[in-house]
């Protein structure tokens, strides 16, 4: 399968496989956070999908996938503390703010350091047509926040906090999708880079939370670990569908597909959590979906 997806770099059909990829990352990448918000302690949360996914990669990084070449630690190394920040920030996020609130937030500031930042390492550069999609996508990602936050009435005391987490959150996104894409391009064998970096990263949340889990109540253990192995498992094909797609075709693109993320999220939130949505938010998810087009068919 690796020859495979290696073989379509740069074609036209390794085009709209990305293309596929990175909406299926959108989808999956809205049920993850829908998962993290939910009931429990959103720390714990993620340290039980952490810990799943690094012991399920575990078998497949030490022995299926080819070792990473030596100049792949470093590069592991990097994305170790990278995302380390990330899930430090979005777990303070979701702490202090409503998900329909936050969320948009970090998916809105992170296709715009996206692009930026995959134009200075990859010299990628969009045209007029895909900077007034992205404007557009921004635009309706943005109004939903605005939308949500006037409307929302659970812990506005902290949402001033949690909407400036919220924006360093997508500061980190567009840090790890910039430099992950490296790093899996960085190796022959893109499924190296995806075992050892699950296998690699799982352990961070849980060595970090570990005395919130010995105040977790019995009753409680099982069903977190379901929803750690539900995530792990979510969390291999979004990551890992974002980042094939980074590396069969443009990054900046692929980064502001996956953004459609912020209407599977108003979605989920009004079928799943319970959440209040009206024509206002409708027009503004069908603006996200539009300028992700204009992106796509302008590029």
């Amino acid at each position: 399968m690796s020859a495979w997806l290696i073989g379509l770099e740069g074609t036209a059909a390794g085009h709209q496989l990305a293309l596929v990829l990175a909406l299926v990352a959108a989808f999956l990448h809205a049920v993850f956070g829908a998962l993290q918000k939910g009931r429990h302690d959103p720390w714990i949360s993620r340290a039980a999908i952490d810990a799943s996914y690094g012991l399920l990669a575990a078998p497949f990084a030490l022995f299926v996938v080819p070792w990473p070449e030596p100049h792949m630690w470093p590069i592991f190394a990097g994305a170790f503390f990278i995302h380390a920040g990330y899930k430090l920030a979005q777990a303070m996020t979701y702490q202090r703010g409503a998900y329909t609130v936050v969320y948009p937030v970090v998916r809105g500031t992170g296709p715009l350091f996206a692009v930026l930042g995959a134009g200075l390492i990859f010299g990628e550069h969009f045209n007029a047509g895909q900077w007034a999609g992205l404007a557009m996508l921004l635009s309706g990602i943005f109004g939903l926040a605005i939308y949500n936050l006037r409307n929302v009435t659970l812990a506005r005391d902290t949402l001033g906090p949690a909407l400036g987490l919220a924006v360093l959150t997508g500061a980190f996104v567009a840090l790890y999708t910039t430099y992950d894409a490296y790093g899996i391009r960085a190796t022959a064998d893109p499924f190296t880079f995806l075992a050892w970096f699950f296998f690699i990263d799982g352990w961070f949340m849980p060595a970090l939370t570990f005395r919130r889990w010995r105040g977790l109540a019995a009753a409680e253990v099982l069903p977190l670990a379901k929803r750690g192995v539900l995530g792990a498992f979510v969390a291999f094909f979004s990551f890992g569908a974002i980042m094939l797609a980074t590396r069969l075709d443009k990054v900046g693109e692929a980064a502001v597909l996956r953004e459609t993320s912020t209407v599977f999220a108003a979605l989920i939130g009004w079928v799943i959590l319970g959440e209040r949505t009206g024509p206002r938010r409708v027009t503004l998810m069908a603006l996200i979906a539009a300028g992700a087009v204009v992106v796509e068919m302008a590029g």
